[in-house]
């Protein structure tokens, strides 16, 4: 029985018959769904690569700042992110200030464009943990950056949110003043 079977085995290996069609139906779908995947997954990364460097950028830029920014300023940044990210996003500066004698960090300022409201003192304790070590009185600018990324097909892959979280130190003075004008 056990010689048979390994003749019949080794028989089925050996021939080379068969049909083109056939092995091209067989193999087409996983052939197309893996390009399809290629795809999805290298654009996926791509778009969160695009969010993260454009967080950096807008960061880099608010932190090279000497003169007092306003909402124009933060209205020009959040079309700057989409520019650079090509998507709907969403963005949130904010200016935060360590205190060494309290212990804990404070929001100078804070301004959105998309998120349902901008930081406050009460926030910081929940993020502190993400935030720098800084000496007392220290200031960073925090900016938070948020896109939804839709893959363009159905591949295993659903929904998935970008969230950003970048501090950046200030180049040229002690603090980032807010300007309501």
């Amino acid at each position: 029985m056990r010689a048979a079977l390994t003749a019949l085995l080794r028989r089925f290996a050996r021939d080379t018959r068969g049909s083109i069609s056939v092995e091209f139906v067989l193999v087409m779908p996983a052939l197309f769904w893996a390009f399809m995947a290629s795809y999805v997954f290298f654009d996926g990364y791509r778009q969160s690569v695009l969010n993260l460097k454009a967080a950096y950028s807008i960061g880099d830029m608010v932190s090279r700042e000497t003169e007092a920014v306003n909402d124009t300023y933060i209205d020009s940044m959040a079309k700057v992110l989409s520019m650079m990210t090509r998507s709907a996003t969403k963005l949130r500066i904010s200016v935060v200030r360590w205190d060494a004698d309290d212990n804990r960090y404070y929001v100078d300022w804070s301004e959105t464009r998309g998120f349902d409201a901008p930081r406050t003192d009460a926030d910081m304790l929940e993020i502190a943990d993400k935030l720098p070590l800084m000496p007392h009185n220290e200031r960073v600018i925090l900016v938070e950056t948020e896109a939804t990324y839709e893959p363009p097909f159905a591949v295993g892959i659903g929904t998935k949110h970008l969230d950003n979280f970048v501090f950046t130190s200030l180049r040229f003075g002690p603090q980032l003043a807010w300007s309501d004008s």
